[in-house]
């Protein structure tokens, strides 16, 4: 199940994720719908960063950054999956959840994930400048906070960065 985004998702996207409801996703391939969501991001002007939620391998919610499309300076697309995996879910708390992320997170969605209590944390490419999760920082793993997150770092990390890359050559010509 996701929901569409607030400009609605495209009809790629919720094809992409309605097979895959049907069957349990691993890393990559739940990595290739998040990477669908970051090009979705980047149609729309924003930095292309794509997350999905999964509960036992199945897609609960897919999002992307919407910081441009509200306005919203907290409308990342880790936040934006939480909430909507918290409502299908009933719960705040998300032990049961895998969060693929296309980008390394920041401090702020790192903090997020560890409030939540995700269970799992997938990213593709590392984020050297803000990245909260093992690059500057890693909040994930840090025992003096109330949870730690087992992480998976560099799932297709090339074809994110790729995304990101291209994307800030583009606005930068």
């Amino acid at each position: 199940m996701t929901r569409p985004s607030a400009t609605g998702s495209s009809d790629r996207a919720q094809s992409e994720t309605a097979q895959s409801e049907s069957t349990r996703l691993d890393d990559r391939s739940a990595m290739a719908l998040a990477l669908v969501e970051a090009s979705l991001a980047a149609d729309a002007g924003d930095v292309p960063v794509g997350a999905v939620a999964l509960v036992d391998g199945q897609v609960i919610a897919s999002r992307h950054n919407e910081r441009e499309q509200r306005g919203d300076p907290v409308a990342h697309a880790e936040l934006l999956v939480l909430q909507d995996a918290a409502a299908v879910i009933g719960s705040w708390r998300l032990e049961a959840v895998t969060l693929v992320v296309t980008l390394e997170p920041c401090p702020m969605c790192a903090g997020a994930l560890v409030a939540a209590r995700v269970g799992r944390l997938v990213f593709g490419a590392a984020d050297s400048k803000a990245g909260a999760c093992g690059s500057l920082y890693n909040l994930c793993a840090d025992p003096r906070l109330n949870h730690e997150i087992p992480i998976t770092a560099g799932v297709r990390a090339d074809e994110a960065a790729e995304l990101l890359t291209g994307f800030f050559t583009e606005r930068r010509a």
